[in-house]
């Protein structure tokens, strides 16, 4: 078996899901914004992390259970929605900045999360997506071959893992680049209101898809 053909394949295939709009880039854009580049790129390595999880799971095979199970994959979904409800909610609420000076990207207007809570935030957004889960099984079902080392498929993981830290690391650092924060941050509880409606029509889409699998 050619292991570079593979590995580039999977490397195209990751990029093209990973630079895809959804619940993770929402989480980064809101982060950036509203609290800076720190807790961004806490969170960032928090989604990189949670690949990890969809890695070992598919590698152990409950990538399968999970989708050939109707009632556990609707109850993954459902913890997901409910996550994302949540925290897209939270968003919806956010207030108007005292003032848009660039003294507030400096200062941001509203309580710092830790880094502990940002990465972890990052963890469990990648780690309840449903998609992600659809993503993985798929990768390592079809485009993966059965005749592969589990040692390569460990590498496919960590670079992975390796390669979606990095792109909202990326991210984190043009979002919270002075003038375009400075703009962002002026306007930002609009952009963290429409985050929060991103956030929660991915919500009632995945509520939506739960509820047709089990009608099907």
């Amino acid at each position: 078996m050619e292991f570079w053909p593979e590995f580039i394949l999977i490397a195209s295939v990751h990029l093209v899901a990973v630079a895809s709009p959804g619940p993770d880039f929402a989480i980064v854009l809101r982060y950036a914004v509203r609290y800076g580049r720190h807790v961004a790129l806490a969170a960032s390595m928090g989604i990189g992390m949670a690949i990890f999880l969809h890695v070992c799971y598919s590698l152990l095979g409950l990538g399968l259970l999970i989708k050939t199970t109707p009632w556990l994959f609707t109850l993954f979904s459902l913890l997901s929605a409910s996550y994302l409800a949540y925290i897209g909610w939270q968003a919806i609420g956010s207030g108007v900045p005292v003032n848009s000076t660039s003294e507030s990207v400096a200062e941001p207007f509203c309580e710092t999360p830790s880094m502990l809570k940002a990465f972890s935030s990052g963890f469990v957004t990648n780690g309840l997506n449903p998609k992600a889960t659809l993503f993985f099984l798929s990768l390592f079902a079809v485009i993966i071959s059965p005749q592969t080392p589990v040692s390569y498929k460990v590498i496919y993981g960590c670079y992975m893992a390796f390669a979606t830290a990095a792109w909202f690391a990326f991210l984190s650092v043009i979002l919270t680049r002075d003038n375009i924060r400075t703009f962002l941050l002026a306007k930002g509880y609009w952009f963290d209101r429409l985050m929060g409606v991103v956030l929660l029509a991915l919500a009632m889409h995945l509520i939506y898809g739960a509820i047709q699998s089990q009608l099907h």
